[in-house]
C-alpha cells in the first residue's frame, strides 16, 4: 500500500471533505494536500492542520509524519489484531490502510487508495460503518458471524443524509435471518456504484473478521470488498481527490524534514 487519504469532518455539517494524500515511495513519505481541502477552505473555513501549515506545500520525510506515527499500535496494541493482518503486513501504511477508515483524531479519517489484488481485481478492506445506529439485534448478529461469510449490499437510496448510501446486510443462510449489519464508507460510494454500472458485475463480500467487546463498535466488523478491475480503472480520480498542483495563494515548496537516519 502506497496511497492513503486524510479526511476532514466538518463539526457543523459533519460533512466529510478528502482534504490530503499521503504517499510512500523509494524510503520517502509525502504529504499534499488536495483540491478538497481547497474547497473545505472555501465552503467550511478549514484552516489546514498544525503539522501541515501550508496548504501548497508538499512536506516530505524519511520517517512516517507524527500525525500518523502518533496513533499507530504499540506494543500489545490489541487494534493490530482487530485488522487480522498477517505479521509481514504489519508495517506503517499497511496498518493504516488496512483498517480502512482508521479515526485518528475526532474531525480527521484516514483511508486507503485501492490497488489492484494479485488477480488483477479491486480489493479493500473496511470497517462495518454506523453500527451504533442501529438497533441491538443487528449488533448480535455481527457477533455470530465469521470469517468467510458472505454479505450483501442493500441501496439505501431514500437515505436523507446521502441516497447513494450502501448497507451491508447478512445473506440469508438460513431462514428469515435478514439482518442489516452496517453501512459501507462513503468514500467509497462512488467507485463501488460506479463499477458496478460499468461492469454489469456483483462485487463480493466477505466478512474478514469480528472483534468483540471490549473492541470499540467502529472495529466490529472487518470485511473485504472485492469487484471487477476494468482497464484503464483509476480509484479516486475526482477534483477533491487531486493534489493541489499550482496553488495561487500559497506558492508550492517542499519541505523536507527528517531526512537522516535515525
Amino acid at each position: 500500500m502506497k496511497t492513503l487519504f486524510l479526511a476532514w469532518q466538518d463539526s457543523e455539517t459533519r460533512r466529510w471533505f478528502p482534504v490530503g494524500k499521503l504517499t510512500y515511495e523509494d524510503g520517502i513519505y509525502r504529504f499534499r494536500y488536495t483540491q478538497g481541502a481547497r474547497m473545505a477552505q472555501h465552503e467550511r473555513g478549514f484552516a489546514g492542520l498544525p503539522s501541515f501549515p501550508e496548504l501548497g506545500t508538499t512536506y516530505e520525510s524519511n520517517r512516517l509524519f507524527p500525525l500518523f506515527s502518533d496513533r499507530m499500535p504499540a506494543g500489545d496494541d490489541p487494534y493490530a489484531e482487530w485488522l487480522a493482518s498477517a505479521e509481514d503486513e504489519r508495517d506503517p501504511m499497511a496498518l493504516l490502510a488496512r483498517g480502512g477508515p482508521r479515526k485518528i483524531g475526532e474531525k480527521l479519517e484516514i483511508f486507503p487508495c485501492p490497488e489492484p489484488d494479485e488477480n488483477g481485481r479491486y480489493n479493500i478492506h473496511f470497517f462495518s460503518h454506523g453500527l451504533r445506529h442501529f438497533p441491538q439485534a443487528s449488533i448480535d448478529r455481527v457477533e455470530r458471524l465469521a470469517p468467510g461469510d458472505t454479505l450483501l449490499l442493500v441501496l439505501d437510496m431514500q437515505n436523507p443524509h446521502d441516497p447513494r448510501a450502501i448497507m451491508l446486510r447478512t445473506a440469508e443462510t438460513e431462514s428469515n435471518d435478514i439482518h442489516l449489519v452496517g453501512y459501507c464508507p462513503r468514500y467509497l460510494l462512488d467507485d463501488a456504484l460506479g463499477l458496478m454500472l460499468q461492469t454489469h458485475a456483483s462485487p463480493t463480500v466477505t466478512v474478514q473478521r469480528v472483534n468483540p467487546a471490549p473492541a470499540p463498535i467502529q472495529f466490529r466488523l472487518l470485511v473485504r470488498l472485492t469487484m471487477v478491475w476494468p482497464k484503464g480503472f483509476r480509484p479516486f480520480m475526482s477534483r477533491s481527490y487531486m493534489p493541489i498542483e499550482e496553488d495561487v495563494f500559497s506558492p508550492r515548496q517542499t519541505v523536507r524534514e527528517q531526512t537522516e537516519p535515525a
